[in-house]
């Protein structure tokens, strides 16, 4: 009788194990029938894990995905002249966290056998609707410039976008001038930031061509999105980026929020990216990073105006320059030149600004060094050539609260 019973006890187990491999199996098929069709959702499901060599790995929760036909849900490429890939390339992808900032955060994603892209998610787009996001983006990808940064795809959810760009070598102009260096490492020099303020000045010159109804043709121009190729050739980004941003939070940190017709009459002009341009110019020259201009609720509202006060209230003479800049023997002249052109640009009356046309013209002017007569010139005047550089524009920059 026990024996029976033992018998009777193993058949029931091996039935219950043979079923549950059965269902088991059943459902193995069915999960990757059906995730054939899915892709993983990346909102607040990916998380980002260090590896051994200071780099992230992406990871996504399988267990909640959507559908390809969903509203979104894919790589929407924008350019022809790039290999493709799929997102799961992007999500298997090591990346480098290149860094956080008022619109997201940027990695560094090494693909298989691919030149490195770089991903930035955005926070503050949720407003924007899809076809208008798209066909914003097909404009974008349009635009074919040697000193903008090419958008290369996009990714569009309701609550999530990515955008995927080029990779630049040398990252951002701000950080060759604010970051830290090496003790032998040389900063950035008299010829190297004239190449880029040239660069910067054409570029946001096609962005004003392309976009000619756009009172901000690019509205978030810094120096921390000014970004240098391996040949220090700069390059553009976060353009024209205002229509699809939502408007609370451009108004809140775009740094074309921070001009004087902004802050204190509620609107921007065809030149308020001109006067972003003209901050660029001086925290170039002066190697001064301001502060107040670009930080954002720490104490007051921000004042560039106070800033660059800052900078007119030096004494004119080669004090006013960064310290750091080297190669500029025979410059001087040039370099006052174009701390000049920065004044104009910052120039508080917006009637009275230079407008694009007329500051690219000056500044493609620009030479690495003058003639030695001009030079002569300028040197025997010592620190008198400060007071003519004022008196002859006249310009203003009074702040008033």
């Amino acid at each position: 009788m026990i024996i029976i019973i033992a018998v009777v006890s193993s058949l029931a187990v091996l039935t219950a194990i043979i079923l549950v491999l059965k269902i088991f199996r059943t459902q193995s098929k069915r999960k990757n029938e059906y995730k054939n069709h899915q892709i993983t959702k990346m909102d607040r499901t990916t998380t980002y894990k260090a590896n051994a060599n200071n780099q992230v790995q992406m990871h996504t929760k399988q267990d909640q995905t959507y559908k390809r036909s969903d509203n979104g849900g894919k790589l929407h490429f924008v350019r022809t002249d790039r290999e493709r890939f799929e997102l799961e390339d992007l999500l298997r992808a090591s990346a480098d966290v290149l860094g956080s900032g008022s619109f997201g955060s940027s990695y560094k994603a090494m693909l298989a056998g691919r030149n490195p892209m770089v991903v930035k998610r955005f926070k503050e787009m949720g407003n924007v609707g899809k076809e208008e996001f798209h066909a914003h983006m097909r404009l974008l990808g349009g635009l074919s410039h040697p000193n903008l940064l090419p958008l290369v795809a996009f990714y569009y959810k309701k609550d999530e976008k990515l955008l995927v760009t080029d990779f630049a070598a040398n990252g951002s102009l701000a950080s060759h001038l604010h970051g830290k260096r090496k003790p032998d490492e040389p900063g950035l020099d008299w010829a190297t930031r004239l190449k880029i303020i040239k660069g910067v000045a054409r570029g946001l010159d096609h962005l004003y061509e392309e976009f000619p109804r756009l009172s901000l043709p690019h509205g978030h121009l810094k120096s921390s999105n000014v970004l240098l190729d391996e040949d220090f050739n700069p390059l553009l980004s976060d353009y024209a980026l205002v229509p699809v941003i939502n408007k609370d939070h451009a108004q809140h940190l775009m740094v074309a929020y921070k001009s004087p017709e902004f802050t204190q009459h509620r609107h921007t002009t065809k030149k308020t990216d001109v006067w972003c341009l003209g901050i660029l110019i001086l925290e170039m020259l002066t190697g001064k990073y301001p502060a107040n201009y670009l930080e954002q609720g720490k104490g007051g509202k921000p004042d560039l105006g106070t800033w660059v006060n800052s900078v007119v209230r030096e004494e004119w003479t080669g004090e006013v320059f960064d310290k750091e800049m080297k190669g500029t023997k025979n410059g001087e002249g040039e370099m006052l030149k174009l701390l000049k052109i920065g004044m104009g640009c910052c120039e508080w009356d917006v009637a009275r600004r230079y407008d694009i046309r007329e500051v690219v013209e000056k500044i493609q002017g620009l030479k690495e060094r003058e003639d030695d007569e001009e030079f002569s010139s300028y040197a025997s005047e010592g620190d008198g050539y400060s007071s003519r550089a004022m008196d002859d524009d006249n310009f203003s920059f009074s702040v008033t609260s």
